[in-house]
């Protein structure tokens, strides 16, 4: 599991301008640049992230060690592919771990994020690259966000079938 957060336009939050992951940050200067964001205001949404982002694996992780990922096969998941900048923060991430590969899939993305993308990972899987792409949430029938609440049950849930699987068969109670 790697955090990442996506640091929002002050005026417009759904607006990355970078992203944010253990060992790793991305700032997109150009849309910076046209807004005019000032490098004051954008230390303070990156320490609002990061103070967010290492909440959440305290939450997430409860006390379960980080697997190791030198030299494994990563695949990296997202639900699409705006500005590319959430994911760009989590592959470089997980590329400080060393991993023999990286590989993003995500089911949409706009077509030049996912080329940037390409940069980043070993391969990029995606099922639909439109050209009038505009968001993530328009190419969904339903596009509702999961609570952190419920991130952390299937995180539970996940790392209980991972104990069970573990135990020898006849062990079970």
């Amino acid at each position: 599991m790697i955090v990442a957060r996506k640091l929002g336009a002050p005026h417009q939050p759904e607006l990355a301008i970078g992203a944010i992951a253990a060992g790793a940050s991305v700032l997109r200067g150009d849309i910076i640049d046209v807004l005019g964001i000032s490098d004051d205001e954008i230390a303070r949404i990156t320490a609002r992230e990061r103070a967010r982002a290492a909440d959440l694996e305290q939450r997430f992780r409860h006390g379960r060690t980080p697997v190791a990922l030198a030299g494994r096969t990563v695949i990296v998941v997202d639900d699409g592919l705006a500005t590319g900048a959430t994911a760009t923060a989590a592959i470089r991430s997980v590329r400080t771990q060393r991993p023999a590969r990286v590989i993003l899939a995500v089911p949409v993305g706009a077509p030049e994020s996912v080329r940037d993308l390409a940069r980043e990972a070993d391969e990029v899987v995606t099922l639909a690259q439109p050209e009038d792409f505009r968001a993530v949430g328009l190419h969904y029938w339903s596009f509702t966000q999961l609570s952190d609440d419920e991130v952390e049950a299937m995180l539970d849930e996940r790392a209980a079938d991972r104990v069970r699987s573990d135990q020898p068969a006849g062990s079970e109670r």
